[in-house]
């Protein structure tokens, strides 16, 4: 054997070495989870960031995020206690807390959402449909959207999710809805501002009919 030869067997061992040491490192940053997966399976669940090992060639790493995650839903037509329409427009806040009972209940964020949008469009539905139009516009929205954050949380929790807020960012009537109650509205407005001036004119037509009186007295 040659140097030359030998130089390159020793070339192709270094490159072989540092690929199995890098396909054995992987790296935890401070805001993920981490799965280890061996042809499918889980091996471990990683919370501490830092540096970290595998198997090489076999293992392969999956992250998830630790942070809050946000999920804006679509505007949904609900109807309330009073049978009144409602356009509600909601987002909620989550984050995944079990990595390990996520990934084995929906696997990534994309079916997350797709499971959280519907726990919260149901917990809307079943909650508000409870309370009046106005209970749920004013006086007790706070508390609805309390029962609707802890029904959807308990659902949550079976896919390794905890629910940190949902808000409701606007309640109304629908637009043909809006359009009704306003011209009922102006409806009611002149009929008391006609009530107003034919109450208006009666006393007036008193008051001159009582003048004349008075003044056929005096003559």
């Amino acid at each position: 054997m040659n140097g030359s030869t030998l130089r390159t067997g020793l070339l192709i061992l270094v490159g072989l070495v540092a690929i199995v040491l890098y396909s054995s490192i992987y790296i935890v940053q401070q805001t993920q989870y981490a799965l280890v997966l061996r042809f499918g399976a889980v091996q471990s669940a990683i919370s501490e960031p830092g540096l970290k090992f595998k198997m090489p060639l076999v293992d392969t790493v999956t992250y998830f995020e630790k942070r809050v995650l946000d999920l804006d839903l679509p505007v949904q037509t609900l109807l309330s206690a009073d049978r009144q329409n409602l356009e509600v427009d909601a987002f909620t806040r989550y984050r995944i807390v079990d990595p390990l009972r996520f990934y084995q209940a929906v696997g990534n964020i994309a079916l997350a959402n797709q499971r959280l949008q519907s726990f919260t469009n149901s917990a809307m539905r079943n909650v508000l449909a409870s309370a009046s139009r106005d209970a749920i516009v004013r006086t007790e929205r706070s508390a609805l959207v309390n029962r609707i954050q802890d029904d959807v949380n308990r659902q949550a929790g079976s896919l390794g999710i905890e629910m940190i807020d949902v808000r409701l960012t606007r309640v109304d009537l629908p637009a043909a809805n809006s359009q009704a109650v306003y011209q009922r509205m102006r409806t009611e407005r002149e009929r008391e501002a006609a009530d107003i001036r034919a109450n208006g004119q009666q006393q007036a037509q008193t008051i001159r009919a009582r003048a004349e009186r008075e003044a056929t007295v005096i003559r």
